[in-house]
């Protein structure tokens, strides 16, 4: 049995930076984020479930992550309805890979995992974090989304404070140094908890 790590953070904290650190290391990391692209893609499991209730957020046999997007601005019940097609594709994704996955570490990348009831799932959470001044310019300079977009996606998400409470350890990300030697701290303590340390 591996130790399951649970990665979390709220949108524009670094969390993608992040969970590549842990993998630059060798640890196995599942992405919640990529198997739901691969969902949503042409044939993707998501996307024939999608087209039966909105089919005018499919564009080329995919979901059109844009107009998704503005049918929940438009409807914001839409995104429990999507949450509730998504998460059972996504949930069994999650279940292959802790099957499959041979390593003595293994890190579950999940923006919701807090919301989702995902951290029952993970022997201890981590949670990448920065300031909120810091967190909106990231977004907002990405240039993908409006100031409204991002309000609606961190009302959906548990406060950054609450993460940070219910976490074991916190990963800082105003500098990719700071965060590499989080990342290296927390796989040596977890290395010293393992059964065969």
């Amino acid at each position: 049995m591996s130790f399951v790590l649970g990665l979390t953070g709220s949108i524009g904290m670094g969390k993608s930076t992040t969970a590549q650190m842990f993998a630059d290391a060798g640890v196995p990391v599942w992405d919640a984020d990529a198997v739901v692209r691969k969902l949503y893609g042409a044939g993707g499991s998501a996307a024939d479930a999608v087209v039966k209730h909105y089919p005018e957020a499919i564009e080329n046999g995919a979901v059109s992550r844009e107009k998704l997007r503005a049918l929940i601005a438009a409807n914001p019940a839409i995104l429990d309805h999507i949450q509730k097609i998504v998460h059972p594709l996504v949930a069994a994704d999650r279940a292959e890979f802790l099957e499959i996955a041979v390593a003595p570490i293994v890190v579950l990348d999940i923006p919701l995992l807090f919301e989702t009831g995902t951290d029952s799932f993970c022997d201890a959470i981590a949670v990448v974090s920065t300031t909120a001044v810091e967190q909106r310019e990231r977004v907002l300079g990405r240039g993908e989304m409006s100031e409204a977009d991002f309000e609606l996606i961190l009302s959906r998400q548990m406060p950054d404070a609450e993460k940070r409470a219910r976490a074991r350890w916190v990963i800082l990300t105003q500098t990719l140094d700071g965060a590499r030697r989080s990342v290296k701290d927390i796989l040596v303590e977890i290395a010293k908890e393992l059964p065969d340390a």
